[in-house]
């Protein structure tokens, strides 16, 4: 019987100490905001310095191009920069 006691009282604790992760991974959310936003950002300034380096490199080879390639170059970076803005509407989903 006296196993049976030991056994509930080790449960108990068990179950009351798990409470207190819960409690504590909310304080988390602020880090993981910040983490979400700075790989958006960090991955959508990569992406628009590669589209910048190929509209470059572009009218170097056919400066004739440069209209269309800046209409392209132009349209890619509104593309990207729209990724960033999901990262933006990201933070405030992770909760």
């Amino acid at each position: 019987m006296s196993d049976l006691i030991a056994l509930s009282s080790a449960v108990v604790s068990a179950l009351s100490s798990a409470e207190a992760p819960v409690a504590a991974a909310a304080s988390y959310a602020p880090i993981g905001q910040g983490l979400v936003y700075g790989l958006a950002a960090a991955g959508c300034g990569v992406g628009i310095a590669l589209v910048a380096a190929a509209a470059i490199t572009g009218t170097a080879r056919q400066p004739e191009q440069k209209g269309t390639l800046q209409t392209m170059m132009f349209l890619g970076v509104g593309f990207i920069e729209a990724l960033a803005l999901i990262g933006l509407l990201a933070i405030f989903l992770i909760k």
